[in-house]
This record gives structure tokens, C-alpha cells and sequence, in this order.
């Protein structure tokens, strides 16, 4: 690419930047593929201030998708309208130009009419820009044009609704009125656009400036599976490698584990729970690092015998970087679920919830010695379930122990 006056080689990575955000990329991640620092992503992004001797002269607005994207080749493109100005300036007449450009003269005549800066002369860069904005084609939306419509969805707002729920509300309310009715992802836009009226505070939740549940005032970029990275390095088994679904509990001696953590990450207990018979066995970590867990989960399950110890499913966190060590003393598999996904290991995210009662969140978990533990392990396990017919998971768990063919349970 040619340099020159707005000609930089940077003009082809911002238009791949702008690429990869329509596609659904975070800023970061777009700007480390195109091969820039993330505060120039940012700075793309959302534009920046210029400061000169520590006062504010000048905005530089975000960058323009409509202004980098490629658009069709019946437009004219900025290369052609430098062509234009820089022969334009040779005296060439406008047929002429149209010939050496292969566009029709109309064309030529009438980029040189509506994009001439003050009537005196054509400049591409600034006649560019003009039919960028003239593409753009602006509109108020119809939440800031109808007045009852905005209101309602204000006061529904201010409710904590969300855009779903108020989507269905104004179809079941104004089922003859189209006026009346909007698509969740309007309600979305009006909320994160900048400046946007929606951002304030509600009567019973003033410290919460969004009317949203997530409490963002701002789109968050989707990140796709397959863009993710793994945390850990091969070997490395995903839930996809088991040889039984999440909701398959037929056979023993499968375990889920994770950790319960404490305030500012500070302390963790180890949670395992066993999937059929929801035995739970309590870790105790002075530490919440790998080589604790490492230590710690050797010591409590070595004792098992091979049909009730066949493989953990644990998630994707750095206590578990010490996996492959972890393996070869338990000879079993461990297999990690996926990012975000804790339904995967739905057994122990009851337990974990269960086991809050005991170590609330908020509070330090490094006071709680290995016998409280074993006292809290006690008396989860000796309660009955109505999952498992009303019985303890000890009663059922002390029966496989005890049964010849443990990967069978009997009742």
C-alpha cells in the first residue's frame, strides 16, 4: 500500500480489526490478530482525547466501520476518488477521467458536484468521508420518537425487567398496536447506547447504575468455542473424551470436584463428590495452589478401591495445572469440562451450594481445621436424599463398598 497523506499501511489492519469485531471478537483478541497493542484497539474502538500540555485540544472519534469495511465495487472507493482529485488537477476534463477510471461520466460529474468542499475544490479524503456519512443513514429509534412507548419501557426498566420479559409484556398488552411492540435486541441497543436515558439508577437498587441483571452499560463481545484457547497444555482430556454424557449416572465411581473459595481468593476448600451415590469428600488446602490440590487429592482418594474411583471431571482452573502428576499416582483419567459451562459438573455445583451454608461467601474458609471438615462431610452424606429415594448417600455409598460387583448399585 502506497504511503501519503491518510495512506498508512495501518488503513489495511484497521479495516481487518473492524472485521473481526462485526464478527464477534474481543478487542484485545482482534487487535493482538491483526498486530497492534490492545490500547490501539481500544483507541479504535472508542476514540481518544488529544491532550496538549496537559490540556484537552482535540477528540479523535472512533473509528468508523462503514469507513474501513469494503464495500462494493459499484461504489466509488477512496483510491479512485485520489485518482479523480490528482488528475482533476492535471486538467484532464471529466470524460476523460471516467475513461482512464471505466465509470460513466455521470458517476464522475456527480462525485465532483455533491463532494466539493465549499464550492472551490475536490478533496478525496474529505469527499470520502462525506459519502461514508451519507451511507451511514442515520435514525432515531422508536423508543426516542414514541413518548408512550419510551415511558412504559422506562418504568419496566426501573422494575428490573428484562428486554425479554418487556418484549412479551408489549405483545400480550397492545396485541392490535405494531406501534407498541419492539424486539428484545431494540431494548438492548437503546440501553447501551451512549448517553442512553435508560442508564439510571432504580428506587430499590440505587447502587446499580444499569437497568440490566449483568449490570453492563456496555456490549461485551462473544467469544466463540472455537477462538477459545485450552488452559492447560496436552495431554489434556475434555468432558468430550468421556465415554458416558453428563446425565448418564449409571455407572460408580465417576467424581466431580472444584473448589469453594474464600474472600479475595485467599483460602479454598476441595469439594469431590461422587455422581451416583452424591458422596461428598472435603479437601483441606493451606494453600489453593497445584501442588496443595495435588498433594491433598492423592491423600483422601488413593484409598478407594478401582470400581469406585474410575475418573474426575474437574473445570478448567490453575489449581488443576499439576493434572498429568495427578493421573499417573491415582491411575485414573481426569477430564475438564469446557469454559463456562458448569452445567457439565452439575452434581458438584449443588453440592457447592449446599456446602455454603457451612462456609458462606465472603468470609476467610483458612479457620476451618481438616475435623470441622470431616464433621461438615459427616452430616451432608448421612442426609437423606429424594434423589436417591430418601436414603443416605453413606448408607448407599458403605453397599457399594460392600458389593462384589461395585460398579452396580444395589437397593
Amino acid at each position: 500500500m502506497k504511503k501519503g497523506p491518510g495512506r498508512r499501511p495501518q488503513s489495511a489492519k484497521r479495516q481487518r480489526f473492524m472485521e473481526l469485531r462485526a464478527r464477534g471478537w474481543s478487542i484485545v483478541a482482534a487487535a493482538r490478530e491483526v498486530g497492534v497493542s490492545r490500547s490501539t484497539g481500544k483507541n479504535w474502538h472508542r476514540g481518544y482525547t488529544v491532550y496538549r500540555n496537559g490540556t484537552a485540544v482535540g477528540i479523535v472519534p472512533a473509528l468508523d466501520r462503514l469507513a474501513v469495511r469494503e464495500i462494493s465495487s459499484r461504489f466509488l472507493s477512496q483510491e479512485e476518488r485520489i485518482e479523480i482529485a490528482d488528475l482533476r488537477q492535471s486538467g484532464l476534463s471529466l470524460r476523460t477521467i471516467a475513461a482512464r477510471l471505466n465509470r460513466s461520466p455521470s458517476t464522475i460529474s456527480r462525485e465532483v458536484r455533491r463532494n466539493t468542499v465549499d464550492g472551490r475544490s475536490y478533496r478525496p479524503f474529505d469527499a470520502h468521508r462525506l459519502a461514508t456519512a451519507r451511507r451511514a443513514r442515520p435514525h432515531r429509534r422508536r423508543l426516542d420518537t414514541h413518548d408512550q412507548l419510551g415511558s412504559l419501557v422506562a418504568e419496566l426498566l426501573s422494575r428490573r425487567w428484562s428486554p425479554q420479559q418487556i418484549s412479551r409484556h408489549l405483545r400480550q398488552r397492545f396485541p392490535d398496536d405494531p406501534t407498541m411492540r419492539l424486539c428484545h435486541e431494540s431494548i438492548y441497543q437503546a440501553v447501551y447506547q451512549p448517553g442512553s436515558r435508560f442508564l439510571r439508577p432504580s428506587p430499590l437498587a440505587p447502587h446499580r447504575r444499569s437497568p440490566l441483571r449483568t449490570g453492563r452499560d456496555h456490549r461485551r463481545a462473544h467469544q466463540r468455542p472455537q477462538q477459545r484457547r485450552p488452559r492447560f497444555a496436552p495431554p489434556m482430556l475434555t468432558i468430550h473424551d468421556r465415554t458416558f454424557p453428563p446425565e448418564d449416572r449409571s455407572e460408580a465411581g465417576h467424581w466431580e470436584g472444584d473448589l469453594i473459595v474464600g474472600n479475595h481468593h485467599g483460602s479454598a476448600i476441595g469439594t469431590l463428590v461422587e455422581r451416583q451415590t452424591r458422596m461428598v469428600r472435603l479437601l483441606h488446602l493451606p494453600r489453593s495452589d497445584a501442588d496443595s490440590l495435588h498433594t491433598a487429592l492423592v491423600a483422601r482418594m488413593q484409598d478407594l478401591p478401582p470400581g469406585l474411583l474410575r475418573s474426575i471431571t474437574w473445570d478448567q482452573g490453575t489449581e488443576m495445572a499439576r493434572h498429568v502428576t495427578t493421573t499417573a499416582v491415582l491411575g485414573i483419567p481426569i477430564y475438564f469440562c469446557d469454559t463456562r459451562s458448569p452445567w457439565q459438573r452439575g452434581t458438584n455445583e449443588n453440592t457447592n451450594g449446599l456446602l455454603r451454608d457451612y462456609f458462606p461467601k465472603g468470609v476467610s474458609l483458612a479457620g476451618h481445621p481438616p475435623a470441622h471438615l470431616l464433621a461438615v462431610e459427616n452430616e451432608l452424606n448421612t442426609r437423606p436424599r429424594i434423589v436417591l429415594g430418601d436414603r443416605c448417600p453413606a448408607d448407599l455409598f458403605t453397599d457399594l463398598l460392600a458389593s462384589q460387583n461395585q460398579s452396580v448399585l444395589r437397593r
